[in-house]
């Protein structure tokens, strides 16, 4: 199979909801543009002389170049530009929030609509998919020290790409039976096509990478085990796949679902029939991929609950409209304070009014139960999706220092923990957090292991 095959974005019909609203803009949530919408956005770029685009891109890329180079037709230098600095185009041009991040921070989008960033990169890489042009060429591994690698989502396939390009022989240690980590079981097919992350990992394969599934690291194996297979050095990138739980009495009920849970289960290709009616907590991208995903798995009434005001989600603007446009109602200032239940299993969710109190220096206000203004709300099943932990088995066997949220303590410049030859990137350090911020804490994780297996100085001529 050609790359031009594993990258075709698939392309399906939309089904029509029980509650009769057809899902709409599904073809334009999965492809990017075509030549001459290209070329037309590329126009609209002002080539700012301090582009405030690379100061919002966590991984700082390049943005006017592409977008230059896209301008002047010259689409395969735009991507090698793109992929100079960014190890994932395919991946973070469809999932990353643009809004939030470089198109935000846009001089266009101050007084009108800001250029369509996240749509020009994704089509640069469709273009080169469908020139049939190689992603990557095939690597030689002229170094004779090797790296474990633990997680093979964003930050684990970045250290990989780094690593292998500058030679060094690479073994990723997956703990799941598909690869990508949360990319592949975190986030929806309709929003990252499956083939997209396929592509990827063949071109690692491409590059020497050697890629082992259903081994947790921590239980099949310890660190200490890594070390002693002759492992130089080793880089941890789990991610954030523990749910973090309600707290409220009866969420031991059947029919009560955590978010990551959920969707793990969904992409892994088990078939959950949540029943009818379905309530989703939270205001983030996983809340919203929740209540999508149980449209498409049959549910007829989804809606969610957040707690605070609809300007303060933290979703992307563009995954809330097509919530909406899909028939998913948004409760807002509401939140959930027990689950009841009959014979073990969920029948009604008790919530209670909010109010927004007091804001912090964000801006972000406090919510604040409104007394005597519980109310009841008929369920099947009630997913939560409020945060999300990492799970951090994989110190197993040696104490590595950990910060007050439990994730991995590092130097902020070099990405190395408390043990001199393991470095950590991406949600074991950050907790839950964007694809882009991973892929730049991987980047300088590369970098630090690249320096420490040729025992040069971690730290000399890098800023953090």
């Amino acid at each position: 199979m050609d790359a031009k095959e594993r990258m075709a974005i698939p392309r399906q019909q939309p089904k029509e909801l029980a509650v009769g609203v057809r899902i709409k803009n599904f073809e334009e949530v999965v492809s990017g543009f075509d030549d001459a919408t290209a070329k037309l956005e590329a126009e609209r770029c002002l080539q700012c002389k301090k582009p405030k685009c690379r100061e919002g891109c966590p991984i700082n890329n390049d943005i006017p170049g592409f977008i230059e180079a896209i301008r002047q037709g010259k689409i395969e230098e735009a991507y090698w530009i793109d992929r100079a600095t960014n190890s994932l185009p395919a991946i973070c041009s469809r999932v990353c929030p643009h809004e939030f991040q470089c198109e935000g921070h846009c001089i266009r989008g101050k007084k009108g609509e800001a250029v369509a960033i996240g749509m020009l990169e994704r089509y640069i890489v469709d273009w080169m998919v469908a020139n049939n042009k190689n992603l990557l060429e095939p690597c030689d591994l002229p170094k004779d020290k090797k790296v474990a690698i633990v997680g093979s989502g964003p930050a684990g396939m970045s250290v990989a790409y780094y690593l292998s390009h500058v030679g060094y022989h690479c073994t990723i240690f997956e703990s799941l039976p598909v690869l990508g980590g949360m990319l592949a079981v975190g986030i929806p097919a309709y929003r990252l096509p499956r083939p997209v992350i396929d592509a990827e990992f063949e071109a690692l394969k491409n590059c020497g990478v050697t890629i082992v599934n259903n081994v947790v690291i921590g239980k099949d194996k310890s660190l200490q085990d890594l070390k002693d297979e002759g492992f130089a050095a080793v880089f941890l990138g789990p991610g954030a796949h523990k749910s973090r739980k309600l707290g409220v009495d009866g969420e031991e009920l059947a029919g009560v679902v955590h978010g990551v849970d959920y969707l793990r289960k969904i992409n892994v290709g088990e078939n959950m029939d949540l029943g009818k009616n379905v309530v989703v907590v939270g205001g983030g991208n996983v809340a919203i991929d929740c209540a999508r995903t149980a449209l498409r798995m049959g549910s007829d009434n989804v809606f969610i609950l957040y707690r605070r005001s609809k300007a303060e989600m933290p979703a992307s603007q563009a995954e809330i409209h097509h919530l909406e446009e899909e028939g998913v109602k948004i409760e807002m200032l509401a939140a959930p304070v027990k689950v009841h239940g009959a014979n073990g299993k969920l029948t009604k969710i008790e919530c209670i009014r909010m109010e927004l109190g007091e804001c912090d220096a964000s801006g972000r206000c406090r919510p604040v139960p409104k007394e005597g203004s519980n109310f009841m709300i008929e369920a099947d099943a009630i997913i939560p999706a409020i945060s999300q932990d990492v799970d951090l088995t994989a110190g197993t066997g040696i104490e590595l220092a950990l910060s007050r949220w439990s994730t991995y303590e590092v130097d902020e410049l070099t990405m190395q923990t408390s043990e001199p030859w393991i470095f950590a990137a991406g949600d074991a350090v950050l907790g839950p957090q964007t694809v882009a911020k991973a892929v730049y804490q991987a980047k300088e994780a590369a970098e630090s292991i690249k320096r420490y297996l040729e025992n040069s100085d971690l730290k000399a001529n890098r800023q953090a």
